[in-house]
């Protein structure tokens, strides 16, 4: 009797009819014992690889890998090239003053040149209308006027190059699965700014192109918007730089300790230093203050000039007065190359990493390299004031782009190190 009602009661509660009325649980695991736990799956979660696949949406699972990252850092690292490419190009058009040259902005028509000479000589008299012929290039001749348009010309269209070396490749690794979470936000930044930057750099050209009616100056540029462009382009160039080493550099597991956190906290206010430095730098360049005092470490006969404080209200001094601004732009570059000499020998006092302590070592030699030119180019204006007025504009930009790049790699190690150390020694 008992065969005849428990054999086919035991089928039956086995058939997969009835499995599929039961919820399901999750497998034994072990718990270090000898014996098992069962617990019920949460809404959502799935026993085995199959259920994953047979749920709909779930059939191509795409997971970045180790792989992908190195291409998506190697690709960023050739964007922050194509970054430091462009500042520097931006300190030549100054050099050669040909940002005003292109009177107007055209995302997609100007990407074509004038070829005959109607165009070109349409093309100079738009620029003839515009202040900085009228008070500096009166006598400029069409020949003259084609070479700083194409300066002009070759550093707008860079800016382009740099837009879609970030925008289409974002695209394309969006569209392949290659991006976390975490990093489709900073790709979507970078994008976002790079765009911003383009209408940063017209907004710039701009001020120039103003008419100024009771000024008769040399037409130039407005020194905020100069330094809103060159701090953007600086911000760009290192959050790519940052994002590239991030996917790309081993981490490194050292415990966290007292001196390794001072250490990254100065490795953080020494770059916003540096970074403040670099902005001075476009004030001095955007108001030609670097021609005012050709003496160091005075500046003229005193250590503090007398019309330090000529403007009315004081806050004005420290943006439009160029005393002031190459005052405290030298203050700044003092203050800067302190501050890496003493990074360097609180970096020499810890055991770090060997590239941890080569950018270190790199990050004090370009400071102390950047010294000497900076104190040498004040006394070539004694004779070839326009000589040397030439010179200091490409080295200001020389020197923010170097320094961007080393204390952008050299705060990267340091906060690397001190943000992955979660395992202290006891």
């Amino acid at each position: 009797m008992q065969r005849l009602l428990f054999t086919p009661l035991t089928a039956f509660l086995g058939s997969p009819c009835l499995r599929l009325l039961v919820p399901r649980v999750a497998p034994r695991t072990q718990c270090g014992c000898s014996c098992g736990i069962r617990r019920p799956l949460r809404p959502g979660q799935y026993s085995t690889i199959s259920d994953v696949a047979l749920q709909p949406g779930r059939s191509t699972v795409s997971l970045p890998s180790k792989a992908a990252e190195r291409v998506v850092g190697r690709w960023l690292l050739v964007c922050s090239g194509t970054v430091a490419g462009a500042v520097i190009l931006g300190g030549v058009t100054r050099l050669t003053e040909s940002g005003l040259s292109m009177v107007d902005w055209h995302l997609i028509k100007e990407m074509k040149p004038p070829t005959s000479k109607e165009e070109w000589e349409a093309e100079f008299q738009k620029y003839q209308q515009f202040p900085e012929f009228k008070i500096l290039n009166h006598d400029m001749t069409l020949a003259e006027f084609k070479f700083i348009w194409y300066m002009e010309y070759s550093h707008r269209m860079w800016g382009r190059l740099v837009g879609l070396s970030y925008i289409l490749p974002a695209a394309y690794f969006w569209k392949k699965g290659w991006l976390t979470r975490g990093l489709k936000g900073r790709v979507l930044a970078l994008c976002g700014l790079v765009c911003f930057q383009g209408l940063l750099g017209w907004y710039m050209v701009k001020s120039g192109l103003e008419e100024k009616p009771d000024s008769h100056d040399i037409p130039r540029v407005s020194q905020y918007r100069l330094a809103a462009h060159l701090g953007s382009a600086l911000v760009l160039y290192c959050a790519s730089l940052w994002t590239s080493l991030s996917l790309l550099l081993p981490q490194h597991k050292l415990t966290e300790t007292r001196q390794l956190l001072r250490l990254r906290r100065f490795a953080h206010g020494t770059a916003g230093l540096v970074f403040l430095t670099a902005l001075s730098g476009a004030f001095v360049a955007g108001l030609d203050a670097g021609l005012v005092y050709n003496s160091f470490p005075k500046m003229g006969e005193s250590w503090i000039p007398e019309d330090l404080f000529t403007f009315s209200p004081l806050l004005r001094n420290v943006f439009e007065n160029p005393t002031m601004v190459q005052f405290d732009h030298r203050v700044l570059g003092i203050a800067s190359v302190t501050a890496v000499t003493v990074l360097y020998f609180l970096s020499r006092r810890i055991p770090l990493p060997r590239r941890t302590k080569i950018a270190a070592t790199t990050l004090l030699a370009l400071a102390y390299t950047q010294v000497e030119p900076n104190l040498s180019l004040p006394y070539l204006q004694v004779d070839h004031k326009r000589e040397a007025h030439l010179q200091a504009r490409p080295q200001r930009y020389c020197d923010c782009f170097s320094f961007a790049f080393f204390f952008s790699l050299t705060t990267f190690t340091f906060r690397e190190h001190a943000e992955t150390s979660t395992n202290v020694i006891i």
